[in-house]
């Protein structure tokens, strides 16, 4: 399974999609992804961890070396595409000399990031590792006020950083999950139940798609919530040890249905530009690219509620360029950076400014509903599913006491388990 943020593909290449997917229509339609798979960028530092970090509250002159592990296509130094380059401007500008390893699993990213031998001084998280990396005291908290243009992020997703008062990364870019069909088979789905209801989901048995990954067990959950209320399901991405195999066995009973459990976000696009597939759960990258193609697809915002994630840079708690690392973070928040990260990885922003004066296309802006606070502010954003569910030390009963015992939730051990008796074996 690749990692679940991992986004390959590379939209200023888009232009040239019409053909490939009318291409595709005749055979099998495949985006251009095995360029976009970025090569380490420079050597890693060799001086042994200097210990554990503490919260910055001056910023220095860079130390000249910065050492970071990242999602395919986060850092472009132009090797995939002379016109993608934000690597080289930042050392000119900085003197700071990027270093970076590209993961393609979550649990490699972990693993880095809890290896004492390596020594990286930040990552770009998705939520699945961002919690766990938090919960393990693997990174610590950003001093905000050390990172210009900060506040020029959208608010939801900075407030999703936040633990107990500390704030433990900067956005970098996000996304939601949709219900998306073909409207020439599929009447514009409502509710979750379009893919999950096993009546349902019998009428286009052999065309539906899902995203390959154990946080899709969080959509399954939505559809519950509604189907089985009485399994008492709030937070999609905390789920009681019931409430998990009642979505595990929803993921079972679906599984003959489904066509193809897509990795790379190309082969979602392939599966409905050839026609293998007319519904399933995708991204409004997805529905950007078939449309601009003169597909007929669309996505769908369920009535049960919308799921999403953001990607974030942390900063790690063995870090050796502290200096470097705040000079990335204010580098990668600027809008003229967040439009070119946006464009080559076909994700949104975190600044809406990269929609602003003649960044973005407005269609892609559109698309991606940056900017929009409304759509935002209802996104069920994930989190790493913990035993813990989640809360903040002391809260609701979550210090110990039996209110924690009786909302007990599980681990993203357990999700991941789930996942593959569900759908693998």
């Amino acid at each position: 399974m690749r990692l679940t943020g991992t986004r390959l593909t590379n939209t200023r290449l888009l232009d040239g999609v019409r053909a490939k997917v009318l291409a595709a229509l005749g055979t099998t339609a495949v985006l251009a992804t095995a360029g976009l798979v970025a090569c380490s960028g420079g050597g890693e530092d060799e001086r042994e961890p200097v210990g554990v970090a503490k919260v910055a509250s001056t910023l220095g002159p860079g130390e000249g070396v910065l050492n970071l592990v990242t999602l395919p296509g986060y850092i472009e130094n132009g090797g995939n595409d002379p016109r993608v380059d934000w690597v080289t401007p930042f050392e000119e500008r900085t003197g700071c000399k990027i270093g970076w390893k590209v993961v393609t699993t979550p649990r490699e990213m972990a693993d880095l990031m809890r290896d004492r031998g390596r020594h990286y001084d930040g990552v770009a998280a998705p939520p699945e590792v961002a919690g766990r990396l938090i919960a393990e005291d693997q990174v610590v908290p950003v001093n905000t006020d050390l990172v210009d243009g900060y506040k020029k992020l959208e608010p939801t997703l900075r407030g999703l950083l936040e633990h107990d008062g500390e704030y433990f990364g900067v956005p970098y870019v996000w996304g939601s999950n949709l219900l998306v069909h073909d409207s020439r088979s599929v009447p514009a789905p409502s509710s979750w139940g379009a893919l999950f209801d096993p009546e349902q989901a019998r009428r286009y048995s052999g065309e539906l798609v899902m995203r390959d990954s154990p946080l899709s067990i969080a959509e399954a959950a939505l559809y519950l919530k509604g189907a089985e209320p009485d399994l008492g399901i709030e937070d999609p991405y905390a789920l009681t040890p019931e409430q998990l195999a009642a979505a595990g066995r929803v993921l079972k009973e679906q599984r003959p249905h489904v066509a193809e459990y897509w990795e790379l976000p190309a082969d979602a696009v392939s599966a409905f530009a050839a026609g293998g597939a007319v519904l399933g759960q995708a991204w409004p990258y997805h529905v950007d690219v078939l449309n601009r193609a003169s597909q007929p697809v669309r996505g769908a915002a369920p009535a049960e509620g919308v799921t999403g994630w953001t990607d974030a840079w942390m900063i790690s708690s063995r870090v050796q360029h502290p200096n470097c690392m705040y000079q990335w973070l204010q580098w990668t928040a600027s809008a003229d950076v967040q439009q070119q990260v946006a464009e080559w990885t076909g994700v949104a922003p975190a600044n809406p400014q990269a929609c602003s004066g003649d960044r973005l296309r407005p269609a892609f802006c559109s698309a991606y509903r940056v900017g929009d606070r409304d759509y935002l502010e209802n996104v069920i954003f994930a989190h790493t599913p913990r035993e813990d569910c989640g809360r903040e030390p002391g809260a609701d009963g979550a210090d110990g006491g039996d209110k924690a015992d009786e909302a007990a939730c599980t681990s993203y051990a357990e999700w991941t388990r789930t996942w593959i008796e569900s759908t693998k074996l």
